[in-house]
């Protein structure tokens, strides 16, 4: 390879390198940028704006509604709010019959009549505002290996949940 003077912009010779070194250090992009206007703009979005009506049941409400409510509406999960709407847990499909399962628990139906749905929470719920930026919700959805997030007003009162499938509906958008 022929080697290349390089040069300042005060045109002072610096010294003497490869092409290939030099293509090297150049400043790079193949984005275009039309696309690098796309990755900018997915930082201003909010949850607020992409969320969906949250799945949400009483405390109060027995294990046999969650069951029926799930099988009913074709829910994979539903959350579980307080006499204000606070959210409280989520009880996702797959907990129930993981539940069912063990030989803990009396298989038959009297069982859950008897048990409120709050008995069944075993993780505090995590909850983003619906100021808060859709990557960073993602971000924490990952790191916490969860499907759904609860949105939550300034009150703690649930006001929709963002997950992944609404995740892969709008990011895809700012991607290509």
């Amino acid at each position: 390879m022929k080697p290349q003077e390089v040069f300042r912009k005060d045109t002072k010779k610096l010294g003497r390198r490869s092409r290939l070194s030099a293509m090297a250090s150049r400043p790079f992009s193949r984005a275009s940028p039309k696309s690098a206007s796309k990755g900018r703009g997915v930082r201003k979005v909010v949850c607020g704006s992409v969320m969906q009506h949250a799945n949400a049941l009483s405390a109060s409400d027995s294990l046999a509604t969650v069951l029926e409510v799930l099988t009913k509406r074709d829910w994979d999960h539903v959350f579980i709010v307080d006499g204000n709407g606070v959210p409280m847990g989520r009880i996702h499909a797959v907990d129930l019959l993981k539940m069912v399962a063990k030989k803990k628990v009396n298989r038959n139906m009297a069982w859950m009549h008897s048990i409120p749905a709050r008995q069944a929470l075993t993780h505090p719920p995590l909850s983003v505002r619906p100021t808060t930026p859709l990557l960073k919700a993602v971000a924490l959805m990952l790191t916490h290996d969860l499907n759904q997030l609860s949105v939550v007003n300034d009150e703690g009162v649930l006001v929709g949940e963002l997950g992944h499938s609404t995740v892969a509906k709008v990011l895809p958008r700012f991607l290509l």
